[in-house]
């Protein structure tokens, strides 16, 4: 008995039984042939895969996920800002949809300062800027979809007619309650239990926005009028966008908002447009990535990228200490430059771009990594490196000076820690693709539980304004100024090998996503896993960069592991510097979409992370 127990185990390697042990993930990887579709939550995916069985390319389904995960409140409402990717098949390039809201009329560095805030509020009236989701998601559907607003929005209106909230938004009205019971439209559509013990909905009841379905609705209808009127199916749409921002339900937006105390104006919404822009890449080992410009986060990862390219990372071993070590201090290197010089192009000062992103700054850059993390890493001089002059080399000196109120010396406690909540302040992410060769990367954000829901239109107002700065020696080209789009976090991802989509990524998670994403493109192009593997990997996080939200701390040094990490890794680190703390998941959530050109099929991962989710067919 024991000598066929010992044949058998001995075939069982020989074999490698993958009947039994194929899946190397927690969860299993998406395959797919003619689409795929991958969101924040469950239902969001599966309205993607119903705009898809209608026949829908990749952009009308990425819409009405989008439409439908800002009306479950993942982590963004409607009147939230949306940023996106596409890849155009016929033009063989990618496209940039910049759908960030703007600073409000009346919204100055003096006004702030007179309410005795160093940065505008993180909650309430103002922290909002005008909504761009539904502009973006309009813009994005007349220019590259395929089908009407009206197909496009019915799964959200069905979810805003009422669907099983879910556990995670259900628990998180609750414990925003007092919060949200400042803003009486809020509180109508939040809390159904008014009085009870708990009178946020119960994870499963059906969570009815009636509201928003009515404003939805609006839409539809200013689309159907214009096409009965002989208008073709792109300029219907814009009929709906023109009634959003120009018609009712701008007014409403406005009286209500500025009822509760913001400062919305009627021409801050009408003369808001989307802007469609070209992406900023680098090209990293043959593999070109794309990120949106300045106005996000986006050029680091690039940055991070020239800077790694400099070194031999595979030859290092995947999470080793060389590796963690090496990795930390090139996002350091890279965000202090984000920190002192992103932000909106359309104004002045312009940000040093061609500098940042030259191969020859990073070398510079790549020079200052030690075998131990130097704390004092700032921003660099890109400026010679596009044959210019700094023309703020004297608040580089004073930065440090300014950094010092916001390094505070407590150690990060754990996940509850309330810097690490807002350090990671979500989003959700987008990934549409299909046979034809359209290709979607959003990451929409804003408008979070809990937020100010603008009057009887349902639509929460974005949060976005936290994300300015009040004193120039922080970054002079992310300094509060009306009309002007703050610097923010919310960066989708694309890569193209050979001229062709290679991989579609986005993650949330606030001032980490561009760290998450780096680290799933090196798990791939470095070391070689699946999407799959690469979307759960042991990931790093850094806190040595200053933090979008809140108080803007930063915590030099600080780094996140996962508990997976081996106690002489641990060790190491510690020697070298390092304040460790440490999760179970570390991975994002990521989501991601990798083209298998040799077999002409879809590989789809999606982290174990949260409730991320994705079909494919």
């Amino acid at each position: 008995m024991f000598k066929q127990f010992r044949l058998f185990i001995l075939a069982f390697v020989l074999l490698g039984n993958h009947s039994i042990f194929a899946q190397t993930t927690q969860k299993p990887p998406l395959h797919g042939k003619e689409w795929m579709a991958i969101t924040g939550k469950p239902l969001g995916a599966t309205a993607g895969s119903m705009i898809f069985q209608q026949g829908g390319n990749a952009v009308d389904a990425a819409c009405g996920m989008l439409a439908a995960v800002a009306t479950m409140w993942d982590v963004l409402s409607w009147g939230g800002e949306t940023q996106a990717l596409i890849y155009h098949p016929e033009l063989k390039k990618v496209i940039a949809i910049n759908a960030m809201g703007v600073t409000p009329t009346g919204a100055t560095i003096e006004f702030y300062k007179s309410q005795g805030m160093d940065y505008p509020p993180a909650f309430g009236p103002l922290a909002a800027t005008t909504p761009g989701t539904p502009g973006g998601l309009m813009t994005m559907l007349a220019e590259y979809g395929t089908m009407s607003l009206e197909q496009v929005l019915k799964p959200a209106m069905q979810l805003a007619k009422g669907y099983p909230i879910e556990a995670q938004t259900a628990n998180s009205i609750e414990s925003n309650k007092a919060r949200i019971k400042e803003w009486p439209y809020s509180r109508k559509v939040f809390l159904p239990h008014l009085g009870e013990e708990r009178e946020a909905p119960h994870a499963g009841e059906i969570f009815v926005q009636e509201d928003l379905y009515q404003t939805l609705g609006k839409l539809v209808e200013a689309e159907r009028t214009a096409l009965a009127n002989g208008k073709n199916r792109k300029e219907a749409i814009y009929a709906a966008y023109e009634r959003f921002y120009s018609g009712d339900i701008a007014e409403e937006i406005v009286r209500s908002t500025r009822e509760q105390g913001g400062l919305f104006t009627m021409e801050d919404l009408a003369m808001w447009k989307v802007k469609i822009e070209e992406p900023l890449s680098v090209n990293y080992k043959g593999i070109d990535v794309y990120k949106l410009q300045e106005w996000t986060q986006g050029p680091a990862l690039l940055q991070s990228l020239n800077i790694l390219e400099n070194f031999d990372l595979k030859s290092m071993g995947y999470n080793s200490a060389n590796y963690i070590n090496t990795v930390y201090q090139a996002m350091s290197l890279a965000f202090a430059d984000r920190d002192f010089y992103y932000g909106d192009p359309d104004f002045e000062p312009k940000s040093p771009m061609r500098g940042l992103l030259s191969k020859e700054y990073a070398k510079e850059r790549a020079k200052l990594i030690q075998e131990k993390n130097d704390p004092t890493i700032g921003p660099g001089d890109p400026y010679p490196f596009q044959g210019g002059k700094n023309p703020f080399l004297d608040l580089l000196e004073k930065r440090t000076e300014a950094l010092a109120y916001h390094t505070p010396e407590q150690p990060i406690s754990g996940p509850e820690d309330p810097f690490l909540l807002e350090f990671q302040s979500g989003t959700t992410s987008i990934q549409a693709a299909d046979a034809e060769g359209w290709v979607v990367s959003i990451t929409p954000s804003g408008g979070w539980v809990p937020a100010v829901i603008a009057g009887n239109t349902g639509v929460g107002l974005s949060q976005r304004m936290q994300s300015w700065v009040l004193d120039e020696r922080m970054n002079p080209y992310n300094l509060l100024e009306p009309g002007k789009r703050p610097r923010v976090t919310l960066t989708p991802s694309m890569a193209l090998k050979d001229g062709k989509p290679y991989l579609s990524f986005a993650v949330q998670g606030g001032d980490t996503q561009d760290q998450d994403l780096l680290q799933l493109f090196l798990n791939i192009v470095e070391f070689g896993m699946t999407v799959q593997e690469a979307s759960e990997a042991a990931n790093i996080h850094s806190y040595q960069m200053q933090s979008s939200f809140g108080a803007h701390e930063i915590k030099p040094g600080s780094i996140t592991l996962n508990n997976a990490i081996p106690s002489w890794i641990r060790n190491d680190l510690r020697k070298r510097g390092y304040k460790m703390d440490f999760q179970e998941r570390t991975s994002g959530p990521l989501n991601a979409i990798w083209f298998d050109w040799k077999h002409g099929t879809l590989w789809g991962g999606s982290s174990n992370h949260g409730e991320d989710y994705g079909i494919a067919w």
